[in-house]
């Protein structure tokens, strides 16, 4: 089952005496909120409530959102710790061959002769590749996002294969 909302960011602090927020970005393209003209907050029971974006302006690695109705710092301190959230709708194409960490957690990893590995409870960026925690009777195994390792991506199916002789190889090499 695909995700309908994704996390674009999570509100730090109140910037300043106005009502802007200071906004750690979660997104692979910082400046994506130049794109967004609004955001959604989480409310109870899975309810999203847009609100319009009045300002946005960068900061090293954060970006200054004004949001409408936020008026004075006080109101802008309750977004503290919130997340800002947009519908999948409102997301950017991915390339081929890219997927939403969102889509992949809650897969299910199994080797191509069928044995399961376990399922994706966590995708760690490292830099160079990506990392998928894999977890089975709670023990963890980090497999990397290596073509050569994962050969089928299924998120209709939640499925995930991996190539045993790769798998078996990267490990078999650190001993």
């Amino acid at each position: 089952m695909q995700v309908e909302y994704f996390v674009v960011g999570y509100v730090l602090k109140p910037q300043g005496l106005k009502g802007e927020i200071k906004v750690k970005t979660l997104t692979d393209h910082p400046d994506r909120f130049d794109d967004l003209d609004k955001v959604f907050l989480k409310e109870r029971d899975d309810v999203y409530r847009a609100v319009n974006i009045v300002g946005r302006r960068y900061m090293k690695e954060s970006v200054i959102l004004l949001l409408e109705g936020v008026v004075g710092k006080d109101q802008a301190e309750c977004l503290r710790g919130r997340s800002l959230w947009i519908p999948r709708s409102m997301t950017k194409p991915l390339s081929k061959n890219s997927y939403f960490i969102a889509d992949i957690i809650g897969c299910k990893v199994e080797f191509e002769e069928g044995n399961c590995i376990g399922v994706i409870t966590d995708v760690l960026k490292t830099g160079s590749n990506d990392v998928f925690v894999v977890v089975n009777y709670k023990k963890e195994t980090l497999i990397p996002a290596l073509k050569k390792i994962v050969t089928t991506v299924d998120i209709d199916h939640m499925r995930i294969v991996i190539n045993s002789d790769a798998f078996k190889e990267l490990y078999h090499d650190e001993d």
